[in-house]
């Protein structure tokens, strides 16, 4: 981490958690059984919290909540650390206390467009070694080639994929004549701002209008020091030119590994939304810590999960939208998919039982490899597990109004979480021990086989039928096939990761009290 003077470690997150006057919290209603506010079940891991009288005198009807006063704050920090409620900020910092930067290798045509489509004060480009130096379209000021050359671009109206900004942002190149990797890039950029936040874009993403006020209201939470949006195809707008899509880029679209969905939620890992990608990112520069130079892959998960272990909070908000150049071809895809898988080792390495292929209960381990025998004798002892389970939840849920069908209810979305979460694993991390299994027991292999159907379907359900407006669908059996080459292309490089780094961290379950 040579490029940017800072500590080994990310800065611890401040002890101050004071969330300002205005600042503005949603319970998400779905943790509102029948919209009553007293009992919240839900978050990720799914809890239950109890409103007292007081409490529901601060929340309005429909579950927002207004700092003012000291209680109110600690109300909304519960809410928000619970993931039950979501961030409502009303302000935060300017635009102008952000700096773009942008790593780049070789791609000018995708400098040209990120740099028309923007609408901010400063921009950092960092030309990692391209075999032809990037250019800016100014006065077309040429840069020199030196590591910290710079120029600066003119104002002027410019257009782009149908984005029209009427103001260029003031542009700065910074060289390396050696390719040194995104995180080197990144890093090198990050050192040369003098803005109190940092916005990072790759040169293949076009960001929507506003994308940078939608994000950095959440940094006026002081715990806050990642914002991050969703990444959409570029070719599921519809812009101009836009011929037949490929099966490749229509699996992009809905199924990207860049995009971490629909749902706003807290970066957390463990979590649906473990991590979010390097592609577009703010950070807060008082807690960034660097990417750490000596991963080509995973950099952005690492420094997620560095940013957790320090204390801080990160957001990620899908209302805010990127679009990416998505690969157009299969094997373009899978090969990227394999190189993704290679990361796994590495984090394991270190962050430990983070990079878990799967995290269980010992109860809910029980359940599903019982399940899983497809046995009368299974299906008896998965149903003893499950509801001695439910019978400890309903315990716990007290006089909550239904507690014995909430109970029964998320005992049943545990299981079935817990079967999809070891089906995956089967086809994904452990494909070549459920591929050798498989030759030795006609059993095992038609087990193989349903899972990797059933699972693919709810996933396409969840991923291509619940939210279409990623481009045209997918039918079932297209999904299905490219989610399980997909799955073949990362196995196939999380195994060569585990052999080079002669480690098994990242093929080993997690199993807790």
């Amino acid at each position: 981490m040579t490029a940017v003077e800072r500590d080994a470690e990310a800065g611890v997150a401040p002890a101050e958690q004071v969330l300002p006057d205005g600042f503005q919290v949603q319970i998400d209603m779905r943790c509102a059984r029948r919209g009553d506010l007293r009992y919240l079940v839900g978050g990720s891991p799914t809890r239950m919290l109890r409103m007292s009288d007081a409490a529901l005198g601060m929340t309005s009807a429909d579950g927002r909540i207004e700092v003012c006063d000291p209680p109110t704050r600690s109300l909304a920090r519960t809410l928000l650390e619970s993931g039950i409620a979501h961030p409502r900020p009303m302000s935060g910092p300017r635009i102008d206390d952000v700096a773009v930067v942008i790593p780049v290798c070789d791609n000018q045509s995708g400098v040209d467009r990120l740099i028309a489509a923007l609408d901010c004060h400063e921009v950092i480009v960092v030309d990692d070694g391209s075999a032809e130096p990037i250019r800016v379209d100014a006065s077309h000021t040429d840069c020199a080639a030196g590591d910290s050359s710079t120029a600066e671009a003119v104002t002027e109206d410019s257009a782009a994929d149908g984005l029209v900004v009427t103001a260029r942002p003031r542009v700065r190149v910074i060289r390396f004549e050696e390719n040194r990797g995104p995180a080197a890039a990144r890093n090198a950029g990050a050192a040369a701002a003098q803005t109190d936040f940092v916005a990072f874009l790759d040169s293949d993403v076009v960001p929507d209008p506003e994308w940078l006020m939608m994000l950095l209201a959440h940094f006026s939470d002081p715990m806050v020091a990642l914002a991050a949006p969703r990444i959409v195809g570029l070719s599921a707008r519809g812009g101009p030119g836009r011929g037949r899509q490929s099966l490749a880029e229509r699996y992009e679209n809905s199924h990207s590994s860049l995009d971490m969905g629909p749902t706003e939620a807290s970066v957390v890992p463990g979590t649906p939304v473990p991590y979010v990608p390097s592609a577009a990112m703010i950070l807060r520069r008082s807690a960034f810590p660097g990417f750490d130079e000596d991963l080509r892959v995973a950099e952005d998960v690492d420094l997620c999960w560095r940013l957790h272990e320090a204390g801080w909070r990160m957001r990620y908000d899908p209302v805010a939208r990127v679009s990416h150049d998505h690969r157009t071809g299969m094997r373009q895809v899978l090969s990227r998919r394999r190189y993704y898988g290679t990361g796994a080792a590495f984090l394991a390495q270190r962050h430990g039982t983070m990079a878990a292929p799967m995290v269980m209960t010992v109860s809910m381990a029980v359940a599903v490899a019982a399940l899983l025998t497809r046995t009368k004798i299974g299906m008896v002892v998965a149903f003893v597990v499950l509801a001695q389970a439910a019978a400890r939840l309903r315990g716990r849920l007290g006089d909550l109004p239904g507690a014995s069908v909430v109970a029964g209810q998320m005992t049943g979305r545990a299981a079935g979480y817990g079967l999809l979460q070891a089906s995956a694993a089967i086809c994904r991390h452990y494909w070549p021990l459920a591929l050798i299994m498989a030759l030795l027991s006609r059993r095992f292999r038609r087990l193989v086989i349903e899972l990797a159907v059933i699972e693919g379907l709810v996933e396409w359900v969840r991923s291509v039928i619940s939210d279409p407006s990623l481009g045209p669908s997918m039918g079932p059996f297209s999904y299905l096939l490219c989610r399980r080459l997909d799955d073949l292309a990362y196995g196939t490089g999380l195994w060569e990761g585990v052999v080079r780094e002669r480690d098994l961290g990242a093929l080993r379950p997690v199993v807790t009290r």
